[in-house]
């Protein structure tokens, strides 16, 4: 009874519509004009497996060749030979302390170089080879750039796409052509993917601010979507996409050792981003919700809640501006770029084990080929 109560509460017309219109208003006939319905929302949930099984196929059939074709190596790190002291204490912390390594020496017999050289070898153990990285940059960038033309495509003819104050005229009675309706339902497949593979993908710092994003992205479409509020959400969508390619492509630069291009790359991501979500997203997408939608919605709560989502996903922009502005930074003092969102792989070098003797001296040169492959 309760559950029904807070259900019926939810789809009251109060909450979602202006004054003066009701569900009925915005039922499908057969007229040729289509509006937007709940029920629609479970195709995506279909679309998400597709989408996930054509990335699959990307990555294996086309990323992993053309990975190859540049030298990257698909490889993994050797597995260290298993020892129950230090793995215990590897579990407990990645990075042993000083104290820690003094135990450790007693109990293993080994000097102090060997166990942090174990240490080193074991999490790199844990991290995803370059292949992975590149094949996972290459589908992200296939597929924003895709959707990206595709967006344009659609909105090229639409009045709003060139005044977002447009998106409000004739509210809530806003049909949909099927340009715009495969638009939103492929944008929350993929999200909806992304939403599972994070888990499974290369874990990466800013792991929850990317899944507190793809929550706050998913439940600003599928809002907007039961909302009728798609106008102004296609140009969310396509104001984001315009950017993510960019960075991508610089990664996969990256990944083939292509520094200077990816400093080109990254320098016009960072103009775009400026651009589409510190310019273009808060004065063309939040203000008109905020000032231009009120008088047609009036004060429903779906209103206030749809802007809560914007402002929010603006607030994330701000996160990775500081982020992008500490890549800028590094680049300018060390003239490299790295993707601070990646988890660095370390590598065991000769300087580690100089002091140690020719013997030691080899068999790092050994540990360092197996852990970077």
């Amino acid at each position: 009874m309760a559950w029904k109560t807070v259900y019926d509460t939810f789809w009251s017309e109060w909450f979602w519509l202006p004054e003066n219109v009701t569900w009925k208003d915005l039922e499908n006939k057969n007229d040729g004009l289509y509006y937007p319905q709940a029920k629609d929302l479970y195709i995506p949930f279909v679309l998400a497996i597709v989408v996930f099984a054509v990335r699959k196929c990307f990555e294996s059939l086309i990323a992993r060749p053309i990975g190859l074709y540049f030298g990257i190596k698909d490889g993994r790190p050797k597995i260290v030979t298993p020892i129950s002291a230090l793995e215990n204490s590897y579990q407990v912390k990645k990075f042993p302390s000083e104290e820690t390594i003094k135990v450790l020496e007693k109990q293993t017999d080994m000097t102090e170089r060997q166990i942090q050289r174990w240490f080193r070898m074991r999490r790199n153990q844990e991290r995803p080879s370059q292949m992975k990285r590149f094949t996972e940059a290459s589908w992200r960038f296939f597929f924003y750039f895709t959707i990206f033309v595709y967006g344009v495509a659609v909105l090229w003819d639409k009045p709003w796409f060139a005044d977002s104050m447009k998106c409000w005229i004739g509210y809530p009675q806003h049909h949909l052509s099927p340009g715009v309706f495969w638009y939103y339902m492929i944008e929350i497949s993929f999200y909806w993917s992304l939403m599972f593979s994070q888990f499974m993908d290369v874990k990466r710092k800013d792991f929850w601010e990317m899944f507190a994003h793809h929550c706050a992205t998913i439940s600003l479409l599928t809002f907007s979507w039961c909302g009728n509020f798609v106008r102004v959400g296609t140009l969310v969508l396509c104001i984001h996409d315009a950017v993510d390619y960019w960075l991508e492509a610089a990664k996969m630069a990256k990944y083939i050792k292509a520094q200077r291009l990816c400093d080109v790359l990254f320098a016009v991501f960072g103009v775009v981003w400026f651009i589409t979500r510190l310019v273009l997203y808060p004065t063309k997408i939040v203000f008109s919700t905020l000032f231009y939608a009120h008088p047609v919605v009036g004060w429903a709560p779906a209103y206030f809640v749809y802007n809560g989502l914007l402002i929010s996903l603006q607030i994330l922009h701000l996160v990775w501006t500081y982020m992008i502005g500490r890549i800028v930074w590094l680049q300018m003092t060390s003239k490299e770029v790295t993707d601070i969102r990646s988890s660095d792989e370390e590598e065991i070098s000769e300087e580690d084990t100089s002091s140690n003797g020719s013997g030691d001296h080899k068999q790092t040169n050994n540990f360092s080929n197996n852990v970077t492959q």
